[in-house]
C-alpha cells in the first residue's frame, strides 16, 4: 500500500468530509467572531465619526482588505485542514497584495513629509493590544473545533488558523479605529497580528496532531 494511500485510510476515520469541514470552520469562526463583537461593542465601540468615514476611500480600502482577509483565511483554514500536503501558497496573501497596492497608491497621494506621521498614526499601542485581544476567542474556538481535522502540517494548520482569527479581530478593530492610512495598517494591524499567528502555529503543533 502506498503511503499517500496509507494516510487517506486512517484520516477517514476522523476527517469530516469536505462539506461538513467547510461548515464546522464557518460555523466556529463565527461563533467566535460574535463573542469577539460582543467583547467590542462592550469595551471599544464604533468609532464616533463611522458615518463620515465611511465616505473616504482610506477607511473602505482598509475594511475592504480586512473583510479580504477573513475570506481567505477561511479557504487557507479549509486546505490546512487535509492530510493531504497542499501547495505552499497562501490564499492570505491577496490581503496582503491589495494591502501593498493601498500602500503604493498613499505614496503617491501624500507628500514625503507626511510619510512618518501616517505610519505612527495616534493609535499604534491599542492597535497591538485592541487586535490580539479580539482574536483571542476565536483562536481559542477555531482550535478547538478543528481537533476533528487531519492536517498534514498541525503547526501549518494552527498558524492558518491564527491567520483567520487575527484577521476577524482586525475587522472588528477597524470600525474603531481612526487611523485609516493603509501605512498605518500595513505596520501596525500586520504586527498585531504576528502574535497571534504564533500563538496559533505552536497550539496547532500540539492540538491538531492526528
Amino acid at each position: 500500500m502506498k503511503t499517500d494511500d496509507l494516510i487517506s485510510l486512517l484520516a477517514a476515520d476522523r476527517e469530516p468530509s469536505g462539506p461538513a469541514m467547510n461548515r464546522l470552520i464557518c460555523v466556529a469562526a463565527a461563533s467566535g467572531m460574535l463573542v469577539s463583537l460582543v467583547l467590542f461593542a462592550a469595551t471599544l465601540g464604533l468609532r464616533p465619526d463611522i458615518s463620515s468615514a465611511l465616505q473616504t476611500w482610506r477607511f473602505d480600502v482598509k475594511f475592504a482588505i480586512a473583510v479580504v482577509a477573513v475570506a481567505a483565511a477561511v479557504i487557507d483554514c479549509l486546505r490546512s485542514m487535509r492530510p493531504q500536503v497542499e501547495k505552499a501558497y497562501s490564499f492570505s496573501l491577496v490581503a496582503v497584495a491589495l494591502l501593498a497596492v493601498a500602500v503604493v497608491i498613499e505614496l503617491a497621494a501624500v507628500p514625503p513629509s507626511e510619510w512618518q506621521a501616517r505610519v505612527v498614526g495616534t493609535n499604534g499601542l491599542m492597535c497591538l493590544i485592541s487586535i490580539p485581544a479580539l482574536s483571542l476567542v476565536p483562536l481559542v474556538v477555531l482550535l478547538r473545533a478543528l481537533r476533528a481535522g487531519a492536517p498534514a502540517s498541525p503547526a501549518g494548520a494552527g498558524a492558518a488558523i491564527g491567520v483567520l482569527s487575527a484577521a476577524c479581530g482586525a475587522l472588528l478593530y477597524a470600525t474603531h479605529c481612526s487611523d485609516d492610512s493603509p501605512l498605518f495598517v500595513a505596520t501596525w494591524y500586520l504586527m498585531a497580528a504576528v502574535p497571534v499567528i504564533g500563538l496559533g502555529a505552536v497550539a496547532g503543533s500540539r492540538l491538531l496532531k492526528w
